[in-house]
């Protein structure tokens, strides 16, 4: 087991003491990197058309690759990050995503920047798993709640000032600039963490599971590269969604039983830990509200850009309220989670959030902007106290080696649910302009387009009411410190 941790703080240690503050600016500047490079790319995509003379499908593969990779490295993270320990790890991972980030900037031809973009994943796939082990470590059991709140405010932002930084520095400088300007940040990055994450002193002894890692790692890719082909196909029917998925899915099944298998004592992805109860409904909440609120979050911009003419930076700017709510609730959040249980706080959350969203069904093509910037500051205040306690929820039992798995799992999870929410909702949209959009008169055509954004958003708020269900089996207590900080609790 690996022994590079932060001591733990004592029982009744409250406040996040300057050292856990420290380490936490190393664990966000990283997940910053990683996280807005999802995005950040997103406003670039037309400008690739022209550079590369290539069609919407083909650079559409900036995104997916990068997805893709770093869906696939996240499963290794948990057994390497015990292995070699997490601040080696950590500061491998940032090298990769600078490198992969320097020769993006320097492509030539949409292949090469595929590539690359592959190169970044692997590098970023492992950020913000391992960022969450050394935060939820360096802070101990008690105070979970408060580190994952910290750990929340590049998760949050990322997806809503992805697009603004993106369009600024596309409009003021090139395409390039999105890339370069991850150097100097993967540089201070570096510099920060070697110097202030603790020292590692990993145990080798651990064996690698190569038969789990064959089996999950590419069938992850290959399930999400099924799901994320839907928009472009428009069905679940087509060949080229279900071929792929199919055998993603099927590597997936067979390496369940591998990893519960007795004889599999160190499974890349363990299993084992939904043995815990807090684990396994935290696991199912965050699969639902992924599923719902990451999905739905790909109609903020599309309406304002689609029906009201909005450019790619105005539509990200408007998206600003939904960060400043979360921001305003979700330190406070962090800290009623360690006092009273993350259950107290999930279930007011989710309801604000499906507030919000029906509040965004409501729309039209001429609702006032002032009404749905309100809309979207009260699902950033829901936001602010969903996501981050119940990642508490299933991270606060987790003691020793089983952190590093419990964030593996969880990353693992939000990465999947978040691309199938994301198809999910494209298809509700394409499907919904083919049937209800009438072309032949252009007059109706925005109040039509209007129409169908506000059906899909009634939708999305069914689906995050759904969340209620599990979030109501949520620990609602402080959490407790165990006599065996080695074991899971319960056990």
């Amino acid at each position: 087991m690996s022994t590079d941790t932060a001591p733990s703080p004592a029982p009744g240690a409250d406040k996040l003491d300057r050292g856990v503050l420290v380490v936490a600016g190393v664990v966000v500047l990283g997940a910053i990197m990683s996280i807005l490079d999802v995005t950040v790319v997103s406003v670039a995509l037309e400008t690739f058309q022209r550079e590369f003379d290539a069609t919407t499908a083909q650079v559409a593969w900036t995104m997916t690759g990068y997805t893709l990779a770093l869906a696939s490295v996240i499963p290794l993270t948990g057994w390497a990050s015990d292995r070699f320990g997490t601040k080696r790890l950590y500061l491998i991972a940032i090298v990769l995503f600078a490198a992969g980030s320097a020769l993006c900037a320097l492509a030539t031809s949409l292949e090469m920047l595929v590539a690359f973009r592959v190169l970044q994943g692997l590098g970023g796939g492992m950020l913000v798993p391992l960022g969450m082990t050394i935060l939820t470590r360096a802070a101990g059991p008690e105070r979970i709640g408060r580190v994952m709140a910290v750990m929340g405010i590049p998760m949050l932002l990322g997806p809503i000032f992805g697009p603004i930084v993106g369009g600024a520095l596309i409009d003021s400088a090139s395409w390039h600039w999105i890339f370069l300007i991850n150097i100097p940040i993967g540089a201070i990055s570096l510099v920060y963490a070697a110097k202030v994450l603790p020292s590692d002193a990993p145990e080798p002894s651990e064996s690698f599971d190569w038969l789990g890692m064959v089996l999950l790692s590419p069938g992850l890719a290959l399930f999400l590269y099924g799901v994320s082909t839907i928009p472009e196909t428009g069905t679940i029917l087509d060949a080229e969604v279900l071929v792929p998925a199919i055998i993603g899915l099927l590597l997936i099944a067979a390496f369940v039983p591998w990893a519960l298998a007795r004889r599999n004592q160190h499974p890349l992805v363990d299993l084992r830990l939904f043995e815990n109860r807090n684990m396994t409904v935290a696991i199912l909440a965050m699969t639902l509200f992924a599923i719902a609120f990451f999905g739905a979050s790909l109609l903020f911009p599309l309406y304002f850009q689609n029906v009201r003419g909005e450019g790619a930076l105005n539509a990200g700017l408007l998206l600003a309220p939904q960060g400043l709510g979360a921001m305003l609730v979700m330190p406070l959040a962090g800290i009623l989670s360690d006092r009273i249980g993350p259950g107290k706080i999930v279930l007011p959350g989710v309801l604000v959030i499906a507030i919000g969203m029906g509040m965004f069904a409501t729309l039209d093509h001429e609702t006032s902007y002032l009404f749905l910037m309100a809309a979207l500051f009260v699902m950033g205040l829901g936001m602010g106290a969903t996501m981050m306690p119940i990642m508490s929820a299933a991270l606060q039992t987790l003691r020793g080696h089983t952190v590093a798995r419990g964030s593996t799992l969880l990353n693992i999870v939000q990465q999947v649910a978040a691309s199938i929410g994301t198809a999910i909702f494209s298809v509700l949209l394409t499907n919904g302009m083919k049937n209800d959009v009438d072309l032949s008169s252009p007059a109706t055509i925005p109040a039509d387009i209007a129409g169908v954004f506000s059906d899909t958003f009634w939708i999305a708020a069914v689906m995050i009411l759904v969340v209620l269900l599990p979030a109501f089996f949520l620990p609602r207590q402080k959490a407790e410190r165990p006599v065996d900080p080695t074991v899971l609790a319960g056990h």
